[in-house]
């Protein structure tokens, strides 16, 4: 892409829902969107594996970039959400709520954070 496009997670799950409903077949079943989910967080590894592991790509092997194999994740996941009637936006605020409360003193803030912190 030439420009930088960002997007809500609505705009996001409403483009995937304008992608899949052209498709007589629509949003396939939980069950196989685990299946690809699975799928393509292999794929996320193997890149990881390669760029960061010990274990480069052979000379053959089709470049393809972390950021592509986040892109793939994302995409699942929205079908994830529209195919249930899900909304990404409450389940990641529903997460980070849970990550506040649950892990608030867990890990050592950084001084400029602390400094600021009324709590």
């Amino acid at each position: 892409m030439d420009k930088e496009i960002v997007y809500t997670t609505k705009e996001i799950e409403e483009i995937v829902d304008r992608y899949i409903s052209q498709f007589e077949e629509g949003y396939f079943s939980p069950l196989a969107l685990v299946a690809r989910l699975a799928e393509e967080v292999g794929e996320l590894s193997r890149e990881i594996n390669h760029v960061y592991g010990e274990k480069p790509k052979k000379p053959d092997e089709e470049e393809k970039s972390i950021e592509e194999e986040i892109g793939d994740i994302l995409f699942v996941l929205a079908c994830f959400t529209n195919s249930l009637n899900l909304d990404l936006s409450k389940a990641f605020h529903q997460t980070m709520n849970k990550f506040n409360i649950r892990d608030k003193n867990r890990w050592t803030k950084k001084a400029a954070i602390k400094e600021g912190d009324e709590s």
